[in-house]
């Protein structure tokens, strides 16, 4: 008995350790990824702008896509390229273009074949950590795209705000 007695402490007590080794992390859901899409594109039609945009989980498996009418198909490869920059990269894909144009050293991403540096792509944070990321695209340019990501945060408050 007291063999057995042992031998369930001593499994307890090994136990605790692997398990404080894995790490809680928050996750984006279907509805809160719907939610920052919706916003994006609530945003840009307010101003008369059509897009695209993407919204990426931390692994940067696709969550949700929205396509407003009339937008041209390479905007959605753009808007998930955007975002998966911003994932990838851990920054707003705006401040990144701005970098590369100079900085050798940063304008060697632009050939990285996935990563697209032109705004419109932020990380989405939450507690200090990338949880995900959106991308907008086809809104009329950069700046346009990067400011209807950046109005689709509020949708979620739960997610840090970044700055503009």
């Amino acid at each position: 008995m007291k063999t057995l007695l042992f031998g369930s402490t001593l499994l307890c007590l090994l136990a605790g350790p692997a398990h404080a080794q894995l790490r809680k992390v928050d996750d984006l859901s279907l509805a809160a990824a719907n939610k920052l899409a919706d916003a994006a594109m609530a945003a840009c039609q307010a101003q008369g702008r059509h897009i695209v945009v993407t919204v990426l989980d931390r692994g940067g498996n696709i969550v949700a896509v929205q396509r407003a009418d009339g937008v041209g198909p390479h905007n959605t490869d753009a808007s998930r390229r955007k975002a998966y920059t911003a994932l990838s990269t851990k920054n707003d894909t705006q401040a990144l273009a701005v970098a590369a144009r100079s900085n050798p050293d940063m304008a060697n991403l632009t050939t990285v074949p996935e990563l697209l540096l032109l705004g419109g792509g932020l990380p989405l944070r939450a507690k200090g950590e990338v949880v995900g990321a959106i991308g907008v695209a086809g809104g009329g340019g950069a700046l346009q795209d990067r400011a209807c990501a950046h109005a689709a945060l509020a949708a979620i408050p739960e997610l840090d705000s970044p700055p503009l």
